[in-house]
Formats: structure tokens, sequence, C-alpha cells
């Protein structure tokens, strides 16, 4: 079997750019900010994944944020998050403050949120509404060894109708991550006679590449072609695969240097008229920051290079598909 290959690779992109990349986290927040902010409505918005940036506060988080030039944060809100669902009364609102100081608008957060009969989810949904928040990652699902795919997939059918009308009423949409391995939605097909039994208007799916090519390494169009109907938000991440200790693993790696085919990819999107808010994930090795760490073993500087990086070919490649 030949290795897929990626079309618009970044040695490409390297070529392409005339940016001074390595110097954007070092500038003033108006000049690095309002470059992005020109952009089309046909362009892309996107949202550094919090979880990346949780070894600073939240001022000093959203002023990086800024000055490497995104749209806004997709702000953890969750167990081991930026904000603790416990605490999301007190904390959401300084979160936004200071997301608002530096032109950071609330709207994507990451959440541990799906039963509405948990006390603490409402909570969670609630005060986002209030903040101005409009989209959220939902938590995951996992199918139970003592029940059929069949009944676990109608249990949480259920669930997510319910989500939807706590949705619905609060001005929110939430999305459902298919991840890689045995979560539900791995193998994003399982994951429709889940969502088919909402309107699709205020619960649906974000929709990660990454994760879908893994598990559908020549098949994710079809399955992408399948669920369009329901993507509401977008997780952008690359990886390929390679023998550690003898063993095929995954590992990630910078946009551009895996195996997602990006320009076909985004293509693909363009086609089907998909343009929707964009999280930007980093899960290779960043000193720490790609694990949510506190502390880092390598400088912010250079962790902020690398999400520049990131989000210079992201908006790069998005420009070269047709």
């Amino acid at each position: 079997m030949s290795k897929p290959i990626n079309t618009f690779s970044r040695r490409d992109f390297a070529k392409l750019s005339t940016l001074g990349i390595a110097a954007l986290p070092f500038l003033g927040f108006q000049n690095a900010f309002d470059p992005i902010n020109s952009a089309t409505e046909n362009d892309l918005k996107v949202h550094l994944f919090s979880k990346h940036l949780q070894f600073l506060n939240y001022r000093d988080m959203s002023e990086a944020a800024a000055n490497m030039g995104f749209d806004g944060l997709d702000l953890t809100v969750r167990r081991k998050g930026h904000v603790l669902p416990e605490q999301v009364k007190d904390d959401l609102p300084k979160a936004v403050e200071a997301m608002k100081a530096y032109g950071l608008q609330p709207q994507l957060m990451s959440t541990n949120v799906w039963d509405v009969n948990d006390d603490k989810n409402k909570v969670v949904l609630e005060t986002a509404s209030q903040l101005g928040f409009t989209h959220y990652r939902t938590d995951w699902l996992t199918y139970p060894e003592n029940q059929s795919i069949q009944e676990s997939q109608a249990h949480y059918a259920k669930q997510a109708k319910a989500l939807e009308q706590l949705n619905e009423e609060l001005g929110l949409i939430g999305g459902y991550q298919n991840h890689s391995g045995k979560h539900v939605g791995a193998a994003v097909w399982d994951l429709l006679p889940i969502l088919e039994a909402t309107k699709g208007e205020f619960l649906g799916c974000q929709y990660d590449i990454r994760h879908a090519v893994v598990e559908g390494a020549g098949s994710w169009e079809l399955g992408l072609q399948r669920i369009k109907p329901f993507i509401n938000t977008i997780v952008i991440k690359d990886f390929k695969w390679g023998l550690t200790d003898g063993k095929w693993t995954l590992i990630n790696v910078p946009l551009g240097e895996g195996m997602v085919d990006f320009k076909r990819y985004f293509s693909i999107l363009k086609k089907y008229k998909i343009n929707v808010p964009v999280s930007l994930h980093l899960e290779y090795d960043l000193g720490g920051a790609e694990k949510g760490h506190s502390t880092l073993t390598i400088s912010k500087e250079e962790v902020f290079k690398n999400m520049t990086n990131d989000l210079q070919f992201l908006k790069e490649v998005w420009k070269q598909a047709e």
C-alpha cells in the first residue's frame, strides 16, 4: 500500500510565506491582530485550543492568542481546564473579560457536557450563554460492554434530543467530536443514529479531520459526505504513522508534515460550502503545552512560534484550495 501524499506540504508553504513568523509573538497587539481581521467572509475564523496555553493566566493567554493573529480561543471549560465546571460562575466571566480586553469575543469552548440531568452541566451552559458563547464541544461517549451498540445508540439519541432542546433554549450549538479509538463516533457513521434524532440545528458534529483520517485513511471523504449536514465546527491537526520500539504508532506532527491532505480537505469543504468556526490543536511535542501542562520544558516563545507557523500554514492552504 502506497503512503498517502499531502499535495501541499509544509515545505511548499515555507517557500510561499514571506512573513516574519518567529517575530509575531513579540509584536504589539494592534500590529499582529489587524491583518488577520482584514479577511473576507470566505476566510476561516481560527480559534486556538486554550489547552495549549494553560501555562498562562487568562490575561496572558488572551494577549498571546491575539498577538499571534488568532480570531479567538476555544476555551477549555472542563475538568483540568482553564475554567473548572465547579467554578464556572466565578471564573468564566473573568476569562471572558480578559479575552475581550484583547479583542477576542467569546464563541467556542470545550466541555464535558452531555447529560442535561447533570446540574453542573446546566450551570456551565447557562453561564456560557449569558456571556455570549455560541458553540461548544460536548463530552465523549463510549459503548458499554453490557449492552449492544444499537441499544447504546438509542440511549444516546434520547440524550442528544434532550441536550439539543436545552441548547435551543439557551441559544447554543453543541458539537460532538469524532475521536479515533473506541469512542462513539470514531467511525463517523455511528454518529448518525444519534444525531438524526435531533433537528441538527443546535446539536451536531465537531468534525476532526485528523481522527477521521486515522480511522478511514482511504474512506474519510465518504464519512465527511455523510456527516456534512451536521458539521457546525471543525478541528485542525495532523499526524503520521511511525515505528516506535518496533510497534506502529500514531505520531502527532505540525500541519503539513503528516498524512492529512489539507488541500484536498479544504477543497471539499469549499465544495460543500462548509465554513464554520475552526479550533486549531497542536498535539506534537511543545514542551508540555500540547498536553495542557502548567509548566514547560521549552520557552514560551518557541511554543508561540509553532502556533503561529501552524496558523499561517492553515490560512495559506485554505486560500490555495479550490
